[in-house]
């Protein structure tokens, strides 16, 4: 009875995550606040992953709506045995902590690589990687680049 409680403050709290993450990755799409890096192309490649809208966010909606839904007695009755029922709604709840796992995963491995290839700069010889292979050091020095 109290785990099923918790599951329930869980997947509330899963939501909100998920709608933060979905407000926060779009905000990458428009740094300083403006529109024009999108449009000419100058945000970093690991940007059109959409990890943080589709994964991090709409997938984890999804699978937190199905998991509070599944915590509700009343609307999983896949046979007349209620044993079934509870067995029912336990490999669902399964597979979908299986699949947030799965989601969570795909976003910490595109936000990793990343950050390791560093920002999208703007140096003097045009707009590059400038950390990328430097172990965060530029090669170009603080005077020659704008990130």
């Amino acid at each position: 009875m109290g785990s099923r409680k918790c599951g329930g403050c869980l997947s509330g709290l899963l939501i909100l995550l998920a709608l933060w993450s979905i407000i926060v990755n779009i905000l990458l799409y428009f740094p300083n606040g403006q529109t024009s890096y999108a449009s000419s192309n100058k945000l970093t490649n690991y940007v059109w992953y959409f990890e943080g809208i589709c994964f991090s966010g709409i997938m984890m909606l999804i699978v937190a709506a199905v998991l509070l839904v599944l915590e509700n007695d009343s609307n999983y009755k896949c046979c007349q045995s209620e044993n079934c029922s509870k067995k029912y709604r336990t490999l669902l709840s399964m597979i979908f902590s299986a699949l947030g796992i799965a989601f969570s995963g795909y976003c910490l491995v595109i936000s990793a690589l990343g950050l390791v290839q560093g920002p999208y700069c703007r140096t003097l010889d045009g707009w590059e990687y400038a950390f990328e292979g430097t172990a965060g050091r530029s090669s170009h020095g603080p005077d020659r680049m704008f990130c």
